[in-house]
């Protein structure tokens, strides 16, 4: 549910990146927080929790367009990895208007980006969503390393609704910013319909 601030004409959305813990949610995050110029970026904030090395969870606007003359800002989060903050990722998906499901595309980790993807499902829909009416874009990270499982098993196994997907290298950026700008247009599209 993006929110309009009408007083200074900016329309907000939030862009949630979900996936398994250690994934890569805060690497893509952190990288276009890097590559951002000052003058379009918020501040990145993050908790940092005791038991899992990437951020609880990231805020970064970005200025990417107009829709009916308001400014389009984007807020991305991340939300932590690991099954027991389940409160934490039902929290963070509250308002959510686009989602990047980051998978870890090693072998070994298929379990648990099914896992998640599962609980993905589950959280959206106690907050009221239905995973098919809200813009989603898969990424199939980490594809630099040795051992990943080949696309079209990523593909079969995880992209049951057909979206978009994107092979990446976060810690390269290789991927990154082609996922960010397929998720905002989908957004931006979606948005459009709703104000039409």
């Amino acid at each position: 549910m993006s929110f309009v601030n009408y007083h200074t004409k900016e329309v907000n959305c939030k862009i949630v990146y979900y996936g398994p813990g250690l994934g890569g949610k805060t690497t893509n995050i952190q990288y276009v927080y890097k590559k951002t110029s000052g003058t379009s970026k918020g501040k990145i904030i993050s908790l940092n929790t005791e038991n899992e090395r990437t951020i609880f969870f990231d805020f970064l606007p970005l200025d990417l367009g107009e829709v009916r003359g308001f400014k389009t800002r984007f807020h991305l989060y991340t939300v932590p990895g690991q099954v027991f903050y389940e409160a934490s990722r039902k929290l963070i998906l509250r308002g959510v208007d686009g989602i990047v499901f980051v998978a870890d595309s090693q072998v070994e980790k298929m379990d648990a980006n099914i896992e998640s993807l599962r609980g993905l499902k589950s959280n959206l829909i106690e907050q009221g969503y239905e995973i098919e009416k809200i813009p989603l874009v898969m990424q199939w990270n980490k594809r630099d390393l040795p051992n990943v499982s080949p696309t079209q098993d990523l593909e079969e196994r995880l992209n049951e609704f057909d979206v978009p997907t994107f092979e990446a290298t976060a810690t390269e950026g290789i991927g990154v910013f082609e996922t960010l700008k397929m998720i905002s247009k989908l957004v931006l599209m979606n948005l459009r319909g709703g104000l039409e």
